[in-house]
């Protein structure tokens, strides 16, 4: 016999956001709620097509500087 607060089963709602990502909804009432402010459901065991999956890099190459390694005037070793 379970003896928790919750049912030993729990119904999973996945939705996702253009601007938030995804999330996990565990009632169908939130779900629903959520779908009317621009969330959309959607199945993790199904394949998304290759562009669809594929994320988008939109950050540019990090370039990489190097100490410089001339002598300044007027500078003693150690310092």
């Amino acid at each position: 016999m379970y003896r928790g607060l919750r049912p030993p089963f729990f119904m999973n709602i996945y939705l996702s956001h253009p601007d938030h990502g995804c999330k996990v909804a565990t009632m169908e009432l939130e779900a629903e709620y959520d779908e009317k402010n621009g969330w959309t459901r959607y199945n993790p065991d199904t394949p998304l097509d290759a562009e669809v999956a594929a994320p988008l890099n939109t950050l540019g190459v990090k370039r990489r500087y190097t100490r410089r390694t001339e002598t300044v005037e007027g500078a003693t070793e150690g310092i």
